[in-house]
């Protein structure tokens, strides 16, 4: 083993190999996690063996956790969550539920006992929410349908793994006591005066608090997190874990209107500090057991990858949703959450599941993490290839989606122009197009901008650029304009082509933030490229000049 000379040239090395492989990770377009955990088995006994600071990096681990737990109890505001919608209740739940029955077979098909059974199930039906946040947003698509469904689901399975935690956790105070039914009635106590001063404290005290601090950004920030970290400490004196207090300080916070700024402010740190999650998880994986745990890890991963999305993908069919919105939603959802690796690590503490069983659920973390982010990154690719075998999971009117079957029946022939994209500069063309007397119809895959739109008097659609069924359904024949207004070669050239396979005989603008692209989109078959930083450009300067004239 390789000797530093203090903890902090230790953690220095730590973070020089974590950048090093997350900058590999990066490159290999993969999550961030898995680089990490291979960081922790690297740098740990069944590596290296640099690592000597354990109680420091369990630290750093812990806190990574508690400010986790914290800022998701910062999101959910219950305003938010009465929003979330039956689709993400039902779809969410009902998911958990098929997938816990069925990995709870699997897991009894292969030899596991009762419990260890339990946690493999219970950890196979999350799914991970920093995973698939990042790689949504990434694509731009995180105001689209299918995505808000996903990140309704996520609250939904992020509500439940904080639930299960709760009642894993009070399992620790009736380790004292020669039954659970000796220790309920002492933690039924415990649990609900903790709640009850929490809530009084919320009630009264903490808004004028909040109001004192306010007034430094950095003061706010601090004191949120002493709260977190306060509350967690709390928790674990009364015998439950850290990160119910995390979480329940999250939530006293949530519905005020300090969260945003304090949880924006939270997420690098918190980053930074779940970076030593992953290494302690890694560090502490049973290497030379994991081989074992190979096979069965395949069984699991290819249960997640396929069979998870094939129940995501009924259950949105039967509520009537089309096959490309269930797919999207199927494929962003195909791995296991980080929220599996905490419960896993919380079961291990409790002497619930053994370390093997630990490094089995990391490993089908790693496969399935793995796996999903290019069946996200590619998703729209994928659906294609998968179309012809998904119409099993649509039914004959998906009444959710049937906009464009309402629009068909409608009388179309009096549309000016379609204007792809109702964002700012989408909303700004179309809205001008009104005001010039042409009548236009609008397509977005934010339904809240279509909502916008429509109750403003315009014709409005949902739809996704990249559906390649979304212009085969379109009234294409006598409309003398396509105007695509959202910026980016790929969706440019994927709709250009789209619109002329089926048979669009009228002009195409098409947008563009870089001038490079403006040879290739006009070779394409462009009629008109719009740069709306230079158009913007000249029209402020013509507006300066005109303002400077009326001076002199």
């Amino acid at each position: 083993m390789l000797s530093f000379s203090d903890v902090f040239t230790e953690i220095a090395v730590l973070l020089t190999i974590a950048t090093v492989l997350g900058t590999l990770a990066l490159w290999l377009r993969q999550p961030v996690i898995i680089a990490f955990i291979a960081v922790g088995v690297l740098v740990g006994p069944a590596g290296l063996d640099l690592v000597a600071a354990d109680e420091q990096v369990e630290l750093l681990a812990e806190l990574g956790i508690t400010l986790l737990l914290f800022v998701v109890g910062l999101k959910l505001d219950p305003h938010e969550i009465s929003t979330v919608g039956p689709v993400a209740i039902v779809a969410g739940l009902g998911q958990i539920a098929v997938t816990g029955i069925i990995g709870y077979a699997i897991a009894m098909l292969l030899k596991m006992n009762l419990i260890t059974s339990f946690y493999v199930a219970i950890a196979l039906t999350f799914s991970s929410t920093i995973v698939v946040i990042k790689l949504l947003s990434d694509k731009k698509e995180i105001d689209a349908l299918h995505s808000r469904i996903a990140v309704g689901i996520l609250i939904v399975q992020d509500i439940v793994v904080i639930l299960v935690t709760i009642a894993l956790s009070a399992l620790k105070g009736t380790t004292r006591y020669s039954s659970i039914g000796q220790a309920l009635p002492l933690i039924v106590v415990k649990a609900s005066a903790f709640l009850l001063i929490l809530w009084l404290i919320d009630r009264y005290l903490l808004p004028r608090m909040l109001h004192l601090v306010a007034y430094s950004t950095e003061l706010l920030i601090l004191f949120a997190i002493t709260w977190a970290i306060a509350l967690a400490a709390i928790a674990h004196s009364l015998e439950f874990s850290k990160e119910v207090g995390a979480f329940l300080a999250g939530i006293t916070l949530a519905s005020t209107s300090y969260r945003v700024t304090i949880s924006s402010r939270l997420v690098s740190l918190r980053d930074f500090l779940l970076l030593f999650f992953f290494i302690n998880l890694g560090i502490h994986i049973d290497v030379a057991h994991l081989g074992d745990e190979i096979f069965p890890a395949l069984i699991f991963s290819i249960f997640v990858l396929i069979g998870k999305p094939i129940m995501l993908m009924t259950l949105l069919g039967a509520m009537e949703y089309r096959k490309y919105t269930s797919a999207l939603v199927s494929f962003s959802l195909s791995q296991i959450s980080e929220f599996s690796l905490i419960l896993a690590t919380l079961g291990v503490s409790l002497g619930h599941i053994s370390t093997e069983i630990m490094g089995l659920i990391t490993l089908i973390g790693i496969i399935t993490m793995g796996v999903s982010t290019y069946a996200i990154i590619y998703s729209h690719s994928l659906y294609k290839l998968l179309s012809p075998w998904l119409s099993i999971f649509e039914r004959k009117i998906p009444h959710r989606e049937k906009t464009l079957d309402e629009l068909a029946k409608s009388d179309v022939a009096d549309i000016d122009a379609i204007v792809f994209g109702l964002g700012r500069y989408g909303g700004s063309i179309l809205e001008d197009l009104q005001r010039a007397g042409l009548v236009v119809l609008g397509i977005d895959f934010d339904p809240q901008a279509v909502r916008f739109w429509r109750d403003r008097g315009v014709k409005t659609l949902y739809g996704d650029a990249e559906d390649p069924e979304l212009t085969a359904a379109l009234p294409l024949q006598n409309i003398p304009w396509a105007i695509v207004a959202i910026p980016g070669k790929r969706i440019s050239l994927t709709l250009l082509h789209s619109l002329k396979q089926h048979g669009y005989t009228g002009r195409i603008a098409l947008t563009s933030h870089s001038d490079r692209e403006l040879n290739l989109l006009e070779e394409a078959g462009a009629d008109l490229v719009l740069l709306p930083f230079r158009d913007a450009a000249r029209e402020a300067a013509h507006t300066i000049v005109g303002a400077i004239d009326k001076e002199i």
